[in-house]
């Protein structure tokens, strides 16, 4: 197959990557591997609460998955540049399946020890990290420099979409087929980008291969990247930005929802209450990378980035605080509008900015301090819910990120950043 020709430079087009063959298989293929990440977290926390019943498997769960992402990140982002990123998405899918089938395997066989568990946790984990430079590249070679913002925004739509449809497909797996032959169909999941990555021949290099050869893989030269994320306003704000929010917010949201939800009327089965709860930030943000893509009014800019974090920190306070159920449901609404805006603005601007023999590393980078921060997030959580509360702790959340953002936006002010 050959490369697609790109069209000729100009006003850049809406769902730009949804156009074109190629980058529009990737984007199809990359939410069916996010939807079968998610429907394996459904599985495999069902059967190992049932088996073990251990709270610190829990907290190990959240740690394992997000630990890779902030002590490797910045490594992968490094073998992302000098290798081809094809290869590099397929040995993470590779991962994936492997990891799927090894749960069903000892599920089936009822062989299933915690260490097995421990284990299978932190190769997933590894498995995302090593995913995402490479992909942020895919995406950059598929749209180039002008078409960057639309494409991973639609994306980062798609992969909200296959997070939200994962609990789901998952939960109908476990009650159709159960959670071993659940884990089997889930593996299949993973295939169709893993072939597709064999079809094309955008390999997420557009410079010469020479370069990409001279990229040196030891932790001291793939960390040396920092002196240019410190000399970089615009990518040292971005990098300040999802820090903040991995550090506060993170992935601590769902994990607090049930306390919310009895709040708000759910009864002790949860009911449609709960469900819809958990939902509604993944609508928030399926609905807003849409609507941010059809109308283009939104500008992938630092002063956009600013803006929508601290609308995400002002609305995680008003669903924190707020007593009735539809001004919750329309917080979270709205703040998942405002991630989706932060964390796509945020990637644009990291890889438009990061000089082409570093954007790996630079990803990588903002990589560590964004889903690498959400391994602390739980103990942000925990440490500020022992002192106030559960909802005391997502309000503080919420101002710190709120005020840090505020902070941010001001120093980039300052510097004449817009």
């Amino acid at each position: 197959m050959m490369h697609e020709e790109r069209e000729p430079e100009g006003k850049s087009q809406k769902f730009v990557v949804l156009r074109r063959r190629e980058s529009r298989n990737y984007v199809f293929g990359a939410a069916l591997s996010m939807m079968a990440d998610n429907i394996e977290h459904v599985l495999t926390y069902w059967v190992l609460w049932v088996t073990f019943e251990s709270p610190a498997l829990v907290g190990f769960q959240i740690v394992s998955h997000w630990l890779p992402f902030f002590l490797f990140s910045v490594y992968a982002g490094a073998l992302a540049e000098r290798f081809d990123c094809r290869r590099i998405i397929q040995i993470a899918q590779g991962l994936f399946m492997a990891v799927s089938v090894a749960w069903g395997v000892l599920f089936i066989t009822g062989t299933l020890e915690l260490w097995h568990a421990c284990v299978l946790l932190v190769l997933h984990g590894l498995a995302g990290c090593i995913w995402m430079p490479a992909e942020q590249l895919m995406l950059y070679d598929f749209a180039g420099p002008k078409d960057l913002p639309s494409a991973v925004r639609i994306n980062s739509t798609f992969r909200s979409l296959g997070f939200l449809i994962g609990p789901v497909v998952g939960s109908a797996l476990l009650v159709a087929v159960g959670s071993s032959y659940g884990m089997f169909i889930n593996a299949l999941l993973y295939i169709p980008l893993t072939v597709f990555l064999w079809r094309t021949k955008v390999t997420g290099h557009r410079r010469e291969r020479s370069k990409v050869a001279e990229t040196k893989l030891s932790f001291r030269e793939a960390f040396g990247v920092f002196s240019t994320v410190r000399a970089n306003p615009k990518i040292f704000s971005m990098i300040l930005l999802t820090a903040l929010a991995g550090m506060t917010i993170g992935a601590t949201m769902q994990n607090a929802m049930p306390e919310f939800a009895s709040r708000l009327g759910a009864g002790s089965e949860g009911d449609f209450t709960y469900g819809i709860l958990l939902v509604a930030n993944g609508i928030g943000g399926v609905v807003g990378g849409f609507l941010l893509e059809a109308t283009g009014k939104v500008p992938a800019t630092v002063k956009t980035a600013v803006i929508s974090a601290i609308v995400l920190g002002l609305t995680t306070i008003g669903f924190a605080l707020s007593g009735n159920y539809l001004l919750s449901v329309l917080a979270l609404i709205v703040g998942g509008f405002a991630r989706i805006t932060s964390e796509s603005t945020e990637m644009s601007i990291i890889q438009l900015e990061a000089p082409e023999h570093e954007r790996g590393r630079i990803i990588g980078a903002y990589t560590m301090f964004g889903p690498g921060m959400m391994t602390f997030s739980g103990v942000t959580i925990a440490v500020l819910g022992s002192i106030a509360g559960i909802a005391g702790a997502v309000v503080v959340s919420g101002i710190i990120l709120t005020v840090g953002s505020c902070l941010v936006g001001l120093w980039v002010w300052r510097k004449g950043i817009s």
